[in-house]
């Protein structure tokens, strides 16, 4: 008689968890400072990683100074061997994720970890366990809270830094967190533009034709009329955005802490806003790769007291000839009809003339193809690719 072949444990193939290895939540002022400061043990030679500015990560931790804690929830853990921290991640819940998507999943994000995939997996079951308790059936990471702060594990492009607000990890991470039993959810792109190179004639022919035939104009953002002009974006952004995968709505306070952040940073030449009849239709917001300045600032802007870091960040800032092209899109009934292209050329020609070398166009989804092959059009080329994973709870 036949016997039924035994059904395999899934958890049989994975790492053994180290018996020496504790990993508990972040619950002092000590825990979340060796939460922040562990990258350094990391990447210590590195020499393409840019670390955060501690000051801007102990914000981001807090829930009295971001504002995704106003309804979203975080729990941050350390995996320690004895006193010595081997790792780190965030379990977080995101209630705008799931009211609008119809899901019920949590998501991992800030992981870092020695290269040693038991301890991976001590760090993935703390995160499990804290999303399981909330009812979750999934998880999904890493993300930085959500899709609209850093997202996704860089799988290929480790040989240059990142560009301002993007990931960057060792080469061994993506195989810690397969190696725990994830899959691909989505694959990002990262693009090489260089802005010596001229736009093909062709395209450049057809942007105008389109610039004429539907009445396009661009112009930049009023610095001087900040606000509404915030307001305007934040419309379209949660018109132009609201059926990328993963997206999720900003509330007010969320996007108005963005736009603070990055007021810092804006030319306002390379904040373009597209309108037809005066109204509001597409926006292009490129910013100054702040990354080669924070390079400098080595994560802290004081030191003993003496703003060191500061002094290096404003020098270094000075030379920076780099841009990231962080958000471009249209509104709906916009779409298809070429104002993406008019929107790249006109920051082109205006990043050449400020005298900028070029940048990263980031990120794109894998399967916008419509987006991607204008991307290609114009010149680019695909420079860095992240991955966002999934497992089952």
């Amino acid at each position: 008689m036949a016997v039924a072949a035994e059904k395999q444990n899934p958890e049989s193939k994975l790492p053994p968890l180290p018996a020496d290895v504790e990993v508990t939540p972040v619950r002092t002022s000590a825990d979340r400072t060796a939460f922040i400061r562990f990258v350094y043990s990391i990447y210590q030679g590195d020499p393409n990683f840019v670390p955060h500015l501690e000051m801007e990560r102990r914000d981001f931790m807090d829930p009295r100074k971001h504002p995704f804690f106003e309804f979203g929830e975080v729990e941050f853990f350390l995996a320690r061997r004895g006193k010595e921290v081997v790792g780190r991640i965030a379990a977080v819940n995101n209630p705008r994720y799931n009211e609008f998507h119809g899901s019920n999943v949590g998501f991992f994000g800030l992981f870092e970890c020695v290269n040693d995939a038991g301890v991976a997996r001590a760090l993935f079951e703390a995160a499990a366990a804290w999303l399981r308790a909330k009812g979750f059936v999934s998880v999904i990471g890493p993300m930085s809270y959500s899709t609209n702060g850093e997202v996704g594990m860089l799988i290929d492009g480790f040989n240059t830094p990142p560009a301002i607000m993007t990931t960057y990890n060792p080469t061994w991470y993506p195989a810690l967190v397969e190696a725990n039993g994830f899959t691909k959810a989505k694959d990002l792109y990262a693009w090489e533009l260089s802005a010596s190179t001229p736009p093909p004639e062709k395209v450049a022919r057809i942007a105008e034709k389109i610039r004429q035939r539907e009445g396009v104009t661009v112009r930049p953002v009023n610095m001087k009329d900040f606000d509404a002009e915030v307001a305007r974006v934040k419309a379209m952004y949660n018109m132009a955005w609201d059926k990328n995968w993963g997206f999720v709505p900003m509330t007010e306070r969320e996007f108005d802490h963005l736009a603070r952040d990055l007021k810092q940073m804006v030319r306002p030449e390379l904040a373009l806003i597209a309108e037809v009849k005066g109204e509001p239709v597409g926006f292009g917001l490129t910013i100054p790769d702040a990354n080669e300045a924070i390079k400098a600032a080595n994560g802290r802007l004081t030191t003993f007291g003496l703003p060191i870091g500061l002094a290096k960040l404003l020098l270094a800032s000075r030379r920076i000839r780099r841009l990231r092209l962080v958000l471009l899109g249209t509104v709906e009934g916009y779409r298809r009809r070429g104002l993406d292209a008019i929107l790249y050329l006109d920051t082109l020609n205006k990043a050449r003339e400020l005298g900028y070398e070029g940048g990263e166009i980031s990120w794109t989804l894998e399967d916008n193809h419509l987006v991607n092959r204008a991307i290609e059009s114009m010149g680019g080329k695909r420079s860095k690719q992240y991955r966002v994973y999934e497992k089952p709870l």
